[in-house]
This record gives structure tokens, C-alpha cells and sequence, in this order.
């Protein structure tokens, strides 16, 4: 597993990649302001108004042998409420969950990630 990522959200990453399945995988977490996280949501998503968290995939969801390039978790820190629980969301969206079409599996698994976190998953 490769995380390019801020050392205070690491474990948070690392746990959320294995609790998503995944080992052999590169990822990168960037913190960035509000300006910026509006311009790239406005910009691939259409939307001109800040957000607390996105996820750019790259390898796509399916399975497939050999290291994936899962994609970008871009948070701003600003717009979330907990920036650790944010790059969870983002990195179980690069590994193909999503919360507005499952029947609450993504959610129930970032809550199970967010209390091993807290230690309270032990």
C-alpha cells in the first residue's frame, strides 16, 4: 500500500483501505482550501459551491489483479466537521461504495472505521 498523504491522517487512510478490502493500492489524500475545493467541484461535478470532501477515482471499482491506482481524496478541512472521517468517505468512494445507491453498506462501514479509530472497535 503507497498513501501519499499528511501524516496526521495516515491511519486513518491505512484503515479505511483495509477495511475497503484493498492492500496492494496507491492513493493520495490533499488538503486544500475552500476556493479550491469549489473550482474542482464546479469543475467535475458541476456544482459551483464549496464541499467538505471529494474522491477522483482511477483504476474504477471492479476488481483486477496486480496494484490499483485508486485515485485522489481532495478534503477541505474547512468544510469538514471531522477531516478524518472525511478521507474515510473518500477513499471507501475509490474503492467503488456509494452511500446515494447502496442500501446503507458504505455508511455502516465508514461508522465501523471511524470506531476503530476511536478505539472503541476493539
Amino acid at each position: 500500500m503507497e498513501l501519499d498523504c499528511p501524516p496526521e491522517l495516515r491511519q486513518a487512510a491505512e484503515t479505511a483501505v483495509r477495511a475497503a478490502g484493498l492492500s496492494d493500492c496507491h492513493l493520495a489524500v490533499e488538503l486544500v482550501d475552500e476556493h479550491r475545493i469549489q473550482e474542482l467541484n464546479r469543475r467535475f461535478r458541476g456544482r459551483d459551491s464549496p464541499t467538505d470532501v471529494l474522491a477522483f477515482p482511477v483504476d474504477g471499482s471492479e476488481p483486477a489483479p496486480g496494484p490499483r491506482e485508486l485515485g485522489d481524496v481532495v478534503v477541505c478541512p474547512e468544510r469538514a466537521e471531522d477531516v478524518e472521517e472525511a478521507v474515510v468517505h473518500g477513499i471507501l468512494h475509490l474503492a467503488g461504495h456509494d452511500h446515494e445507491s447502496d442500501r446503507g453498506e458504505m455508511l455502516a462501514l465508514q461508522d465501523a472505521v471511524m470506531r476503530e479509530l476511536r478505539g472503541a472497535g476493539s
